[in-house]
């Protein structure tokens, strides 16, 4: 009986550690099929013997985001939506760049830690921790410097500098997906109700619809 339910509490563990991670390879890898209409978690296994090379490639990272929106930042992000052969593996990387003063604004990454390393410029960078402390852990990075953001927790980088900003993320996903807070919160299809949030956020109710429409006018452009 006892020997029962170790297995069954080695099994759980097993289980949970595969639920809370990205999908492991069992082969060499896994090329995702993206237009496969089998619906698993992660994407469907091309045939390795259709492998090609441009599997594994991805051109564009040394091109300069467009910085030209209201934040003043751009993010291409190369997940296994952009190169096939991530599949499985847990990995991503992604550019940021920053017009000066631009912001990548609160966000989290559910399914993903991310480390930063800045190529060009200044970066003020920070995430707080979760209830009930919500510490702030910030720096000021320079060229060369790096920066970890842990899975899940909000985080941000600010060029602080008068000149542009550049830096590499890499992500422990192959999909580590982005949530950014004030979208999340203020411009919700269909919006969380005015109630809610002025209650939440100590704020009037016209505070509240004011920042709502802000974020309407931007995601219905």
């Amino acid at each position: 009986m006892a020997a029962h339910f170790l297995f069954l509490a080695l099994l759980a563990l097993a289980s949970s550690h595969a639920i809370a991670s990205d999908p492991s390879q069992l082969q060499d890898f896994c090329i995702a099929d993206l237009h496969s209409d089998v619906f698993v978690n992660g994407f469907v296994c091309k045939d390795p013997k259709m492998a090609k090379a441009e599997d594994f490639f991805f051109s564009g990272l040394d091109k300069p985001g467009d910085t030209g929106n209201k934040l003043g930042s751009n993010v291409t992000l190369v997940d296994v939506n952009k190169l096939a052969g991530l599949n499985t593996l847990g990995i991503s990387l992604a550019r940021l760049d920053f017009a000066p003063y631009g912001l990548n604004p609160p966000h989290t990454h559910p399914r993903g830690t991310e480390i930063l390393v800045v190529l060009e410029g200044t970066l003020y960078v920070g995430f707080v921790t979760s209830n009930p402390n919500n510490q702030l852990f910030s720096k000021v990075l320079h060229e060369g410097d790096v920066f970890v953001f842990p899975q899940g927790l909000i985080h941000f980088q600010f060029n602080n500098g008068k000149t542009s900003a550049v830096a590499l993320a890499g992500l422990s996903s192959q999909n580590p997906g982005v949530i950014t807070i004030a979208n999340a919160v203020f411009g919700a299809k269909p919006p969380i109700s005015d109630e809610v949030l002025a209650k939440a956020f100590q704020l009037d109710k016209k505070t509240v619809d004011w920042l709502q429409a802000q974020f309407w006018t931007d995601n219905n452009n």
